[in-house]
């Protein structure tokens, strides 16, 4: 995934936001925050238009957020209705909102599978989760899915270093 370009949001001026670039924060610095986050929380919008959010478990990996959704949960249906969303690292002092879509994962197959499960196995086997490499194999797998992000924004000292990054 190439690097996103960044710039500072737009806020009213009582937010403090600074002008120009210098100490804005680089993606690698965000990216590292959603690679080593355990919980994460999804936002999806119900086919009626009201808001629904859960929180997720999952793995950044490759520049995309990779978890499971079975068929028949609630956000699951909102994204096959809709497939645009938002993902929200548990932190509000130092957040990373990311927006983008979600959307089926195509089985990954045995290698790319055992890559994912030994990710997810090293987030969450304490809480009783370890996928093998072929969890995401054949008619009876679980619902592997992808969100690709398309724009984020992220502080860790607001206002000093918000930063807007456009995928």
């Amino acid at each position: 995934m190439d690097i996103p370009s960044r710039d500072r949001p737009e806020m009213p001026d009582g937010y403090g936001v600074p002008d120009g670039s210098h100490g804005v924060l680089e993606w690698s610095a965000v990216e590292d925050r959603l690679k080593e986050a355990s919980h994460y929380w999804m936002a999806t919008t119900r086919p009626d238009g009201r808001p629904h959010v859960v929180p997720r478990w999952g793995v950044w990996l490759h520049g995309r957020f990779w978890y499971d959704g079975a068929l028949d949960t609630v956000h699951v249906k909102n994204l096959t209705a809709n497939s645009a969303c938002v993902l929200h690292l548990e932190d509000g002092r130092e957040a990373v909102i990311v927006e983008g879509r979600s959307e089926a994962a195509a089985p990954p197959g045995l290698e790319f599978g055992a890559v994912l499960a030994a990710a997810f196995s090293a987030k969450y086997t304490a809480l009783g989760y370890s996928p093998e490499a072929g969890s995401w194999e054949g008619p009876d797998s679980g619902g592997l899915r992808v969100f690709t992000p398309l724009k984020a924004m992220a502080w860790f000292e607001f206002p000093a270093d918000v930063t807007r990054f456009r995928f």
